[in-house]
């Protein structure tokens, strides 16, 4: 059985003009289909009102789809809307869902209740969400106190304390400084495999690093669907590499460059200690080496060293969407 399944969902609002009062249709889910394994953490990315918190809110029951269906842990997402929330804990960005004024214990107690956990076991489980997320120090002090890092460590035990088998984390580093944000992911990577988590940023690397696989969602549609490494490889056509030189670089030079077959971009940048690095991107790794290496020698420029500069998922991810986006 799988984890999360999605077919077809589809979610459109109605939107007003004030002046003529006329009403529009916008489509802001359209088609998108999910297939997530249990055990995994699958990414859903793309860019600013792309359809993600609106997808991650129908699979959460907080929305109804306009058409299609979904399923989380087995249980439709509209008629069994008790069941899937019983199985599924939630961290959507941003600073809501924490009682200010209450400690971090008694938050998590209070929230104990609510998912309906028997009384005798609150207790033991707060304590063991408040050392997952390193928060055991700070137990007794109220939320009001908290950094942005804490409340998020203490969003995610709020979401973890009644031990759902499934996730959604929405923007879940999100502000964070470094330090915060690298503690939240090792605490993400270590709920694998007794959880699934669905995760959406807009940090690639992050997605890069925690997700198994990953989607990509531009206006309502899913563009692309692979692991992190296959996203790279079938939208990273173009080869970069950096060559360090040493000696004379000019105009010419780089202009020679870029008149070589299948070159498509040349750039250049003069460091203090008299080494350029030039960048080549080329839609052929065969020939190009050859042709610039000749070039180079021929300027009078002395090469130092030539490294071949990977395709990053944020390479594929503006080449999907747009580098406007």
């Amino acid at each position: 059985m799988l984890a999360i399944e999605a077919t077809d969902l589809r979610r459109t609002f109605q939107r007003s003009s004030r002046l003529f009062q006329r009403k529009s249709e916008f489509v802001a889910v359209q088609g998108v289909s999910l297939a997530v394994e249990p055990g995994t953490i699958y990414g859903l990315l793309g860019p600013n009102g792309a359809g993600k918190t609106t997808t991650i809110k129908m699979l959460s029951t907080l929305l109804i789809p306009t058409s299609g269906s979904a399923h989380v842990a087995g249980f439709d997402v509209v008629r069994e809307e008790r069941e899937v929330r019983r199985r599924l804990g939630v961290v959507l960005g941003g600073d809501r869902g924490l009682y200010n004024k209450l400690s971090a214990r008694d938050n998590l107690t209070y929230f104990g209740h609510l998912y309906g956990m028997p009384r005798e076991r609150i207790p033991g489980r707060v304590d063991e969400m408040l050392d997952l997320v390193a928060l055991s120090d700070r137990a007794g002090d109220r939320v009001e106190g908290f950094s942005r890092g804490m409340k998020q460590r203490l969003h995610l035990a709020r979401a973890l304390l009644h031990n759902p088998p499934v996730v959604f984390l929405d923007e879940p580093t999100i502000g964070l400084d470094p330090a915060s944000a690298v503690k939240l992911r090792e605490i993400v990577r270590a709920l694998m495999p007794d959880h699934t988590v669905l995760l959406t940023t807009h940090y690639l690397q992050e997605a890069d690093e925690l997700c198994d696989r990953i989607a990509i969602i531009d206006r309502g549609t899913i563009l692309l669907e692979d692991t992190p490494q296959g996203i790279k490889r079938r939208v990273g056509n173009d080869h970069r590499y950096q060559v360090t030189v040493h000696g004379h670089t000019n105009g010419t030079l780089i202009a020679a460059l870029q008149e070589l077959p299948s070159v498509r971009q040349v750039a250049s940048s003069r460091g203090d200690d008299g080494f350029t690095q030039l960048t080549i991107n080329s839609g052929d790794d065969n020939t190009v080496l050859d042709g610039a290496v000749r070039v180079i020698h021929e300027g009078g420029a002395r090469i130092e060293s030539i490294t071949a500069i990977e395709p990053t998922l944020e390479d594929a991810f503006l080449a999907l969407t747009g580098s406007d986006r």
